[in-house]
């Protein structure tokens, strides 16, 4: 739980949003969300399909996060993962195809967010 409320509180605030843009995005209250964040409450599954997108996961991805789905992945995110691999440096690339999925998947994740950031920062 507390990997997750970290994630979703970093995806947010790396986009930028606000819990109440957030909120708007998804239909999900302002307050919920906050609960969430600092984990006084787990979010359902229906949260986080609502929340998935406006984050800029991919559902099966942050259910996965949460534990309700399985971390074997199907071929389809087996591509998915391999895809977003080969799209890091040669040596992380090798060293992080040597880890199970979900490692891998949460490494993608963090990767994303700092490229969010680092996007967000030559914005500015």
């Amino acid at each position: 739980m507390h990997d997750l409320q970290r994630i979703i509180k970093r995806h947010r605030t790396a986009i930028p949003l606000t819990l109440t843009e957030l909120a708007t995005a998804s239909g999900v209250s302002a307050s919920h969300l906050g609960r969430i964040e600092r984990g006084e409450r787990f979010p359902s599954a229906y949260i986080l399909r609502r929340i998935a997108k406006p984050l800029g996961f991919d559902e099966v991805e942050l259910l996965t996060l949460a534990d309700f789905l399985s971390p074997i992945s199907t071929e389809d995110t087996k591509e998915k993962t391999a895809e977003a691999i080969s799209r890091v440096d040669p040596y992380v690339a090798q060293v992080l195809a040597q880890e199970p999925v979900q490692v891998q998947r949460t490494v993608i994740g963090i990767l994303k967010v700092l490229q969010s950031l680092a996007a967000s920062v030559k914005e500015e």
